[in-house]
């Protein structure tokens, strides 16, 4: 006999995350109130015990590999469970309110392939975690302006009270539907870390499913625990240059580019030292990640 198959699958990719697993898969069983979940771990070549402490619980399946990257995990996650009618992808930092995940479920019918909750920090405050598609005059990073024409980020709080369609959404929470998994693909793995859910939305908005914003369903984003430094600096920079570059082509691509060095420059100048690798690596094919393999010309793709 066959097992039942579930209500959704839950994939989290880890890398180093023995300090914060373990509170995300304990806030699960309430934030699923009563749903039915395969939830898979998928390891990253981690080098401390975050394994060790996942196989010595008995909620969920890991499953080890090489570091390959956020996306390839993803993928192996969805891999993994193919029956299942939806894919909740977490971030190992995040904590499930009770409750939350009904309502992200629930979301994904009528066009909709992509859900996304509201986002907090540890204390409470409201993370920006909307976003809005990239453009030149947004390369520049002038967010502080809270302009919708110069800021990726949705930083106005009236827009995280009322559901609605978004662009795209911080990746550390999304539900995915199936019909959209299959009719979008895999997950681009050339990204190796950021910016991969900006082209997932994107890519699934074209297949016709959009993303919609659920702020009923509500997360816990703990953030950086794996850490902020040159590497993951440099890794977000230079993809943000390369989804768009991709998408818009060469020329609109060296002039986004052009204007992401100019913002990074001015980061430096106010004191962001990571910039200053971001920078190298924008000019000099060679320093670039070898993570992502775009060493062969000056704007990378």
């Amino acid at each position: 006999m066959s097992a039942p198959i579930p209500d959704l699958a839950i994939v989290v990719v880890t890398h180093n995350s023995e300090s914060v697993i373990g509170d995300l898969l304990d806030s699960l069983p309430a934030a699923l109130g009563g749903l039915t979940a395969d939830v898979v771990v998928v390891d990253n070549a981690s080098q401390d015990s975050t394994v060790a402490v996942v196989e010595a619980r008995g909620d969920c399946r890991v499953l080890v590999g090489v570091n390959a990257g956020y996306s390839a995990g993803i993928n192996t996650g969805i891999a993994a469970c193919p029956a299942a009618p939806a894919v909740l992808v977490l971030n190992p930092d995040v904590r499930m309110h009770k409750g939350s995940v009904s309502p992200l479920l629930v979301s994904l019918r009528d066009g909709i392939g992509i859900a996304c909750p509201r986002i907090h920090s540890e204390d409470g405050v409201l993370q920006f975690s909307l976003r809005r598609e990239p453009t030149l005059l947004r390369a520049l990073g002038l967010s502080r302006a809270r302009s919708a024409t110069f800021s990726e980020y949705i930083q106005e709080p009236t827009a995280y009270t009322n559901a609605g369609l978004v662009d795209w959404a911080l990746g550390a929470v999304l539900a995915i539907s199936r019909d959209c998994l299959v009719d979008v693909g895999r997950w681009d793995e050339s990204f190796f870390l950021y910016s991969e859910e900006t082209d997932y939305c994107l890519r699934a908005r074209e297949h016709g499913y959009g993303t919609w914003f659920v702020p009923e369903s509500v997360a816990v984003h703990v953030g950086g625990a794996s850490g902020r430094n040159d590497l993951t600096h440099t890794l977000q920079i230079v993809n943000r240059v390369r989804l768009y570059a991709r998408r818009h082509g060469l020329v609109a691509g060296a002039a986004y580019h052009a204007l992401t060095v100019l913002s990074e420059v001015s980061w430096l100048v106010r004191g962001h030292a990571q910039s200053r690798a971001a920078i190298r690596a924008l000019l000099r094919p060679n320093e670039r990640p070898v993570q992502l393999g775009c060493t062969g010309g000056l704007v990378p793709r």
